[in-house]
């Protein structure tokens, strides 16, 4: 450690450095932290030092997975940027209580998610979605839920709620020269069709992958592989790869490159933006608390922008079993049949002109009343669970 950071240590947190020299060992130090209202979290990803040197106030997150040569995948690097104190320990405690609902799973729980305020604001929101059974939120939590907002929901019939999407025609790729086909574009399996995602990137051997919906899937074991196309209008398509890998819960499938295209970080937009990485969960909460939106380009409905509306979220709506790490964002009308696989993305704000970083994978919709949103696997989710990243 240098002296410059020694010195800074010896100016800051004052209070909690006096009780450690006079003998505070670091499991009291923890839980004088998250005494005092910061989550263990932030203790665990830092050092005892690390954590009292942080500046008044402020503590360090990491915010996105980044490329440092934007042609190099495996060049990837965490970015990290301070945030207020306060407003870190609201919303840390927030994904926890989330955490907890997920796992208790009560009688009528629907799913939740978190909802960061803005950054001075220091507050967090959990929304809760229940069925007309479940039981008071409120009362269960107690006072675990002190300083975070609980926001309850209740739906009826979900179940009975259909969906009413229109078809439209979809939107076509080709490959470019260098063989590559951009995201954003129909791709097919077959049994239906999906939108082509930008490359999606496993460390373990260095692969890479074309990626779509695993619900585009449904119904194809056994039939070609399960094999992946581009089509290229009327009866022509072009081979893009098999299925390597499904991952039905986050609803994933990525596909090993098997023809003459190979899979792309580029999102057929008007600016062909460059996928550079992605945001972290604080990531996307930093995008929450300063009412960001998010942008997709899907086969079907093609370009479209809107705010985060929840991160970290349960889904419980659509299965037997519940989907963690979800984002919602935009309205209902962004995404239909054949959208799924698409990716949600926001302009890097420290990259060149035209990069962006992912924030989740498009799934699904809203179809029951009273919510408008999308929703998917938050970027994050995929590569703490299976390693990959974009």
């Amino acid at each position: 450690m240098s002296e410059a950071h020694t010195e800074r240590s010896g100016k800051r947190g004052a209070t909690l450095r006096d009780r450690i020299d006079r003998g505070l060992d670091r499991r009291a130090f923890l839980r004088t932290v998250a005494g005092g209202g910061y989550a263990l979290g932030l203790a665990h990803w830092l050092d005892v030092d690390d954590f009292l040197a942080a500046d008044d106030g402020e503590v360090p997150v990491v915010t996105a997975l980044v490329r440092d040569d934007p042609a190099d995948p495996w060049s990837i690097r965490e970015r990290t940027e301070r945030v207020p104190a306060a407003w870190y320990a609201a919303v840390e405690k927030a994904f926890e209580i989330n955490d907890l609902l997920a796992r208790v799973g009560f009688t009528g729980y629907l799913g939740s998610a978190v909802v960061p305020g803005d950054l001075e604001s220091g507050t967090a929101t959990v929304s809760v979605g229940v069925s007309s059974e479940g039981h008071s939120v409120n009362e269960l939590l107690g006072e675990l839920a002190e300083g975070v907002e609980i926001d309850v929901e209740t739906f009826i019939d979900v179940d009975d709620i259909g969906d009413d999407s229109e078809a439209s025609e979809p939107r076509l790729g080709y490959p470019g020269a260098d063989g590559h086909v951009p995201s954003g574009v129909a791709c097919e399996t077959p049994t239906s069709l999906a939108t082509l995602g930008p490359a999606l990137y496993h460390p373990d051997g260095e692969r890479r992958f074309f990626v779509t919906a695993d619900h585009a899937f449904d119904g194809a074991e056994g039939t070609t592989d399960e094999s992946l196309s581009l089509p290229l209008g009327g009866d022509d398509a072009a081979e893009l790869g098999t299925v390597a890998r499904r991952h039905p819960v986050a609803d994933v499938a990525a596909v090993r490159p098997t023809g003459e295209i190979e899979p792309t970080s580029r999102i057929d937009a008007p600016s062909s933006p460059r996928v550079r990485g992605q945001f972290t969960r604080f990531g996307l909460a930093t995008l929450v608390a300063r009412d960001a939106e998010l942008e997709k380009v899907g086969a079907m409905t093609g370009h479209t922008v809107g705010k985060v509306q929840g991160i970290d979220a349960v889904t419980c709506f659509t299965d037997d079993f519940c989907r963690r790490g979800q984002l919602r964002w935009g309205g209902e009308m962004d995404l239909t049949d054949g959208d799924s696989g698409s990716v949600s993305y926001h302009r890097d704000p420290e990259g060149e002109d035209g990069d962006v970083l992912v924030a989740g994978f498009n799934n699904a919709r809203t179809w029951w009343p009273g919510q408008s949103y999308v929703w998917g696997v938050g970027a994050y989710r995929l590569t703490e669970t299976h390693g990959y990243h974009f």
